[in-house]
């Protein structure tokens, strides 16, 4: 299973050497961290959309996963929130650390890390399926984690009609509610606006890690290392070690059980750092729970994957 250690490594290294080229740009005084928090905040009102937009818009109809799989991946998430706002709160003192923990939790890179893992182990018309379960999740995290930012922006007290403001000018959520739409509608771009949409959000989760990377500081990392550590022992280990069993009892099987690795193993979402940043949430922490998810992913990833192929599971 050696091939199945580098699917991990072709998958997280992207992400590393992005890192730290963000990293290098600081120390060596090409860049400073003021640019690069302005940099940040325009990743997130104007590429992350685009990225939103596309991914949804590009989705294939004729590629639907099983109704058991189209359930089953955003009900678990919705109980995983009930569940975490009621158990994280009682942990965590701080609200903008308790926004930034819940949506590290249950909020994965599922977007970046589906198509070409499940591409790597199925092949490409098998792994086809994964594109409209990228819609359906995406739309749900971005949700979920709008909901979760704006619950813990100013002392955890809930103010319904800031809270549905803070859901519809969510940039985020534009993004992939106008691609839903033009989904539905089956209106297609034509090829001279869809051409720069795509260049368009393509930059997006490249220009977050390269952000990410100018901003890391390691010794804050080293003080924030117990809440780190907690919170990936549940994202990257618990969470997969518990959902595709689930999985496999309600009859999930080969590409679609593979896809709840990918919902719950993969690393946390490279967008929950600039939207925390930008929705008052403990972006520090945000960041740093990125990097790290994203290093230990390589070695979590493979041994999922080779503990489902030697189960046969993958099948």
């Amino acid at each position: 299973m050696l091939e199945s250690f580098w699917v991990a490594v072709n998958a997280v290294s992207p992400f590393l050497i992005l890192l730290g080229i963000g990293f290098l740009a600081i120390r060596t005084g090409l860049t400073d961290r003021a640019f690069m928090n302005r940099l940040n905040a325009l990743n997130f009102k104007l590429f992350f959309p685009f990225l939103m937009f596309n991914n949804v818009y590009s989705a294939k109809p004729e590629n639907l996963p099983s109704v058991t799989l189209m359930i089953a991946g955003p009900l678990s998430v919705v109980v995983l929130i009930a569940a975490l706002l009621v158990i994280v709160p009682r942990l965590v003192k701080e609200n903008p650390r308790r926004g930034v923990i819940i949506q590290a939790i249950f909020r994965s890179n599922f977007i970046i890390y589906g198509i070409p893992l499940t591409t790597y182990v199925f092949g490409e018309e098998r792994s086809s399926v994964c594109g409209m379960m990228i819609m359906i999740m995406v739309s749900l995290f971005n949700a979920a984690a709008v909901i979760v930012l704006e619950l813990f922006r100013e002392g955890g007290k809930i103010h319904p009609k800031q809270l549905l403001l803070g859901i519809v000018k969510n940039p985020l959520l534009q993004g992939c509610f106008v691609g839903l739409l033009f989904y539905l509608l089956r209106i297609r771009l034509p090829a001279f606006i869809a051409s720069p949409v795509s260049s368009l959000a393509s930059i997006a989760t490249t220009l977050a890690m390269i952000v990410l990377g100018a901003n890391l500081v390691f010794g804050e990392i080293r003080k924030n290392r117990k809440t780190i550590t907690a919170v990936l022992l549940v994202r990257l280990l618990l969470l997969p070690l518990i959902m595709v069993p689930l999985g496999w009892l309600i009859g999930l099987r080969g590409v679609e059980l593979f896809l709840i690795l990918m919902i719950f193993g993969t690393p946390i979402a490279t967008a929950s750092y600039p939207m925390a940043q930008n929705m008052g949430g403990d972006g520090e922490l945000a960041g740093q729970l990125v990097f790290v998810s994203t290093v230990a992913s390589l070695g979590t990833i493979f041994l999922f994957i080779y503990t489902m192929s030697r189960l046969g599971l993958l099948i």
